[in-house]
């Protein structure tokens, strides 16, 4: 699904235009960095009610059934655990939290919701949260 060079937040360089839109965070600062501009995968676009969710650092996988012609979507919160990406939502769907940080994989709805659909790396943080409770 997503391509690139693996970066760490060391080497984010928000000075490159759109550079947000082509970094996708896939562990524990580390972050793939797509250098190519209009690539395919910057067509997948976030939703708080999304239709995809993350299958494996680097891909998505439908969450229900998608329609013909309907735009494929996922949470940022499945795979940004860092504060590289934020930004104020306007997706207009109901459950729309209005605000997207890298903090939201924390939040114990988004947890029961997303179960199963989050990148590994906060697979695993989610996990270490639940034992140290």
């Amino acid at each position: 699904m997503w391509g690139g060079r693996i970066i760490t937040s060391s080497e984010l360089d928000f000075s490159v235009p759109d550079f947000s839109k082509r970094v996708l965070q896939v562990d524990e600062d580390l972050f793939l960095f797509n250098p190519l501009v209009n690539d395919p995968a910057d067509c997948f676009n976030h939703s708080c009610d999304p239709n995809a969710g993350m299958n494996g650092p680097t891909s998505l996988i439908a969450m229900g059934d998608i329609a013909v012609g309907e735009e494929i979507t996922f949470d940022y919160a499945m795979c940004d655990g860092s504060a590289y990406d934020e930004f104020d939502c306007n997706c207009e769907m109901p459950r729309c939290r209005h605000h997207v940080s890298g903090a939201d994989w924390k939040i114990p709805d988004l947890q029961e919701r997303y179960a199963g659909y989050f990148s590994p790396y906060l697979h695993r943080r989610i996990a270490a949260s639940v034992l140290h409770l």
